[in-house]
């Protein structure tokens, strides 16, 4: 397969000695950054794909920590939302950076958005497909006459990958349903299989009452279908860049390298300090309760760490993987997430590269080789 991610050249990090000794911070990723005599200070704004929660706790982290202001930036964090396409706010020009799944960005820079992976923060897939052990549904090769529900907005992609590598036709041997962002339906037995990140929906039903028993339901009670050990898992949160400004601006790829090294710190930050960060978040306004945002949290982390290559490195195999499946999975029209392979430039590891610079310099830990989750217990509402 051709490789769409060969590294863009990065012109102006060879003075990243300096950036670092004029934008310093803490060495520490457990301590909040102490921020630089800037000269000047970069305005910079993220988009969320979604609300407030611990799956952005990082970025969170990276403001209330200081890290991104030690890197002279400052960064506004911008909520996502059902009628948000984040890699479209990044491409119209509306923000600086955006997160988005790598299937979806690809589809939107196939069909004209120059937008540039720069840090590949979620290094797994956290999507699920949980039923009722009752159901019968083991794995995907059992969603065969079944309701099956899915979120659509291009979340339902790892589904149409399963369905395809089991042999099952999405428009006659399955019956596909529209799910809310919520398990409601699942509970209801209105679907047989939920749609659900590990990190968030998978929670909401170990949350929920059991009425036969008057007690949360427990993992027992149900069957998880996860997409990456079913080997269809696609690369899901990453940092995306302006792909026109990494080609023309200087400054715009410098800001880059910094606000890539202060995000990666703050992951780090909230994999050492868990509980903290589920502090900072359920401070930012999240409307989910704590212990489900301090599972949220762990989970995250799970998906992220250990990093063998560095926090944020785009791996060419689980690139690959992902292009390869987007070109061969069928939707019920039959057509495929892409149409070709990635043009040049739709992945580089040059900023993440940079950023890595700063963070040795930091004395930051990227790689989290000694990450062990938590061991985290729900209450009933994730309160």
């Amino acid at each position: 397969m051709r490789k769409s991610g060969k590294n863009l050249a990065v012109a102006g990090f060879a003075a990243l000695s300096l950036i670092v000794a004029a934008c310093g911070g803490s060495s520490d990723s457990d301590t909040a950054a102490e921020p630089a005599a800037c000269e000047t200070t970069t305005p910079v704004s993220l988009q969320l794909q979604w609300v407030t929660q611990a799956q952005f706790a990082g970025y969170f982290a990276a403001v209330d920590q200081g890290f991104y202001a030690a890197q002279c930036l400052d960064v506004t964090i911008v909520e996502g939302g059902v009628d948000i396409v984040p890699q479209q706010q990044l491409a119209d020009g509306a923000v600086d950076f955006a997160l988005s799944w790598v299937p979806k960005a690809l589809a939107s820079r196939e069909a004209g958005a120059n937008i540039t992976n720069i840090a590949q923060i979620f290094q797994r897939s956290g999507t699920l497909q949980v039923s009722f052990k009752d159901a019968g549904i083991a794995t995907s090769a059992d969603f065969a006459g079944k309701k099956i529900g899915n979120w659509g907005f291009g979340n339902e992609f790892e589904i149409f990958a399963a369905l395809t590598k089991a042999g099952i036709d999405p428009a006659t041997g399955v019956e596909l349903v529209q799910q809310q962002f919520d398990m409601a339906g699942l509970l209801a037995g209105d679907i047989d299989a939920a749609e659900a990140m590990t990190y968030n929906e998978y929670a909401q039903v170990l949350e929920a009452i059991n009425p036969d028993t008057g007690a949360l339901y427990t993992p027992e009670d149900f069957n998880v279908v996860s997409y990456e050990a079913e080997g269809v898992g696609m690369l899901q949160d990453a940092i995306w860049a302006n792909g026109d400004k990494l080609a023309s601006d200087p400054a715009y790829k410098e800001t880059a390298a910094k606000f890539v090294a202060a995000s990666i710190q703050g992951w780090a930050f909230c994999r050492d300090n868990a509980e903290a960060c589920r502090d900072i978040v359920v401070a930012k306004g999240s409307t989910l309760g704590a212990s489900h945002q301090l599972w949220q949290m762990n989970e995250v982390s799970k998906l992220i760490w250990p990093a063998p290559m560095g926090a944020g490195m785009i791996d060419a195999a689980a690139w690959d993987r992902t292009v390869t499946l987007a070109q061969g999975t069928k939707n019920l029209e039959g057509s495929t997430v892409l149409t070709a392979a990635p043009t040049e430039g739709a992945y580089t590891n040059d900023i993440v590269t940079a950023a890595y610079a700063i963070l040795d310099a930091l004395g930051v830990d990227y790689k989290g080789e000694a990450f062990a989750p938590l061991t985290v217990t729900l209450n009933e509402g994730g309160n």
